[in-house]
């Protein structure tokens, strides 16, 4: 049996529920049973049927709800891995990073593109490093107070999962001197990410290897499976650009997050319209379970 969540982002009324329940029967699929989430917010509707039919009928429902279809009974997962930068910030650090340089511009595009897959992650980011050779050290701590903000529903997310026994692991293709505190003030259990190269007090336009990268983030997956004996249907991975695929895919419930056109693509459902306590009710968590973040 499958469930299938539908969320709003503003408010779910009966019209909306008794449109979703019309796309799924339209697939040919058998409609067992419907549970409140919460009021006006979101609901579960279950079935039986081809779940990707589902999905495809659900997405294509015009409106401003997020909707996430899989298999009912491993719906609560145990390992949670997420992606950093417009994920669970608000923001790209190292284009944040470089405005303090003044070459914010010139930066951004190339981040951009590497997101969207066009270009070779390792070789994009050392490209970019290097262009804030020689600045102040003290500009990523700033930059990291004024910059820098937490990703709405990414605290809740993390933190009612650890609470309800589940690990939670940051992997990051920036840098550990904003993941660490980020990581921490979300409530990861453990936190993977870039090192820049600094020598008396400024950048030196370096990176440590091994560079964190697509490869990396999916092993760092595998990694928590095998330390914590985790089966493979109880994971979730979630980001939002090309870099994240190899993840999301290995993932039993891979999430695209506002994301870009290939890591859509290639995920298990996409958050569009909501925030990352989406991923709360696709779990069957009620509101009234979540942690007090």
């Amino acid at each position: 049996m499958f469930v299938a969540t539908i969320v709003a982002s503003a408010s779910l009324g009966q019209g909306d529920i008794s449109a979703a329940q019309d796309c799924i029967s339209e697939t040919g699929a058998t409609i067992t049973g419907i549970a409140e989430l919460e009021a006006g917010k979101a609901t579960d509707i279950f079935f039986d049927g081809d779940r990707a039919a589902v999905r495809a009928a659900l997405q294509a429902v015009p409106g401003t709800h997020d909707v996430v279809v899989q298999a009912q009974t491993t719906r609560e997962k145990k390992l949670l891995v997420a992606d950093m930068d417009s994920t669970m910030i608000t923001i790209e650090c190292i284009d944040e990073l470089a405005d303090y340089a003044g070459i914010k511009a010139q930066i951004a595009d190339v981040t951009e593109r590497a997101m969207r897959g066009e270009l070779d992650f390792a070789e994009a980011l050392r490209a970019r490093v290097a262009l804030l050779t020689d600045l102040d050290e003290a500009k990523i701590d700033l930059c990291r107070a004024e910059r820098v903000k937490i990703m709405p529903g990414a605290k809740a997310l993390v933190q009612t999962m650890v609470a309800r026994g589940a690990k939670t692991v940051l992997v990051s293709g920036g840098f550990t001197r904003f993941a660490d505190p980020v990581g921490a003030e979300i409530g990861f259990q453990k936190v993977v990410a870039n090192v820049l190269g600094l020598a008396n007090g400024r950048l030196t336009g370096t990176v440590a290897d091994p560079i964190v990268d697509s490869a990396r983030k999916q092993q760092e997956l595998e990694a928590a499976m095998a330390v914590h004996g985790i089966a493979a249907d109880r994971t979730m991975a979630v980001g939002d650009g090309a870099n994240d695929i190899p993840m999301i895919q290995a993932a039993s419930l891979g999430i695209a997050y506002h994301a870009k056109e290939k890591a859509r693509a290639a995920a298990d459902a996409e958050i569009r319209h909501g925030d990352l306590s989406v991923l709360l009710y696709a779990q069957g968590i009620k509101r009234q379970d979540w942690g007090n973040a």
